[in-house]
């Protein structure tokens, strides 16, 4: 693995029109009501947070793709390319479940076309190792809280502003990751200890 690289956690998640329902305040002996349309229209979100390995005072970058309907293939492949301009050319190492597409065939021969890209898997049953999984919580627990929204629109604009929220406050994306337990950082020196 090239140490001079971002550490790349991407994950998909989705939305829909029907509300995140939380738990919220109200004056005494009036029970909030949330009203909606029941309509089951998606959304997929792809976040992919990223860490670099040698100089965190780069700091996080936080790369997000919001499309309607569901992801496939070529999709995923789009949030990809829009990842490589993101990064500029730069070395990613992309560490991302064991979800099926993202290791078939299709996905495997276009990253073998990629110089700047390398794919790590996380271990199976292990989405606590994610810190993407922190980034939907967050914005499941704020944002998308309770939303009644009619068009998917209003989903979008509504993610897009815990999008801004989370970029804004440089120190949560590496809480994100320290919550995970994980840890990136430029490597000891083989003649050095870690408690020296």
């Amino acid at each position: 693995m090239n140490t001079r690289a971002w550490i790349v956690f991407l994950d998909e998640s989705g939305v829909s029109l029907l509300p995140q329902i939380r738990r919220t305040y109200a004056p005494r002996g009036r029970t909030p009501l949330l009203r909606h349309r029941l309509n089951w229209k998606r959304a997929s979100m792809a976040g992919a947070l990223g860490y670099h390995s040698t100089d965190p005072d780069r700091g996080a970058r936080l790369c997000f793709h919001l499309k309607p309907g569901s992801y496939d293939t070529t999709g995923r492949i789009e949030v990809l390319q829009q990842m490589k301009v993101f990064y500029r050319g730069e070395r990613v190492v992309l560490v991302w479940d064991g979800l099926s597409a993202h290791w078939s065939r299709a996905m495997r021969a276009w990253v073998a076309e990629q110089d700047w890209l390398t794919l790590e898997r996380l271990p199976a049953y292990a989405p606590e190792l994610n810190p993407v999984e922190l980034l939907w919580s967050s914005l499941k627990k704020r944002e998308l809280a309770n939303l009644a929204g009619d068009h998917l629109a209003d989903v979008a604009d509504a993610t897009e502003q815990g999008i801004h929220r989370i970029n804004a406050n440089p120190r949560l994306p590496w809480s994100f990751l320290a919550h995970t337990g994980l840890t990136i950082g430029p490597p000891h020196p083989p003649n050095l200890r870690k408690d020296q």
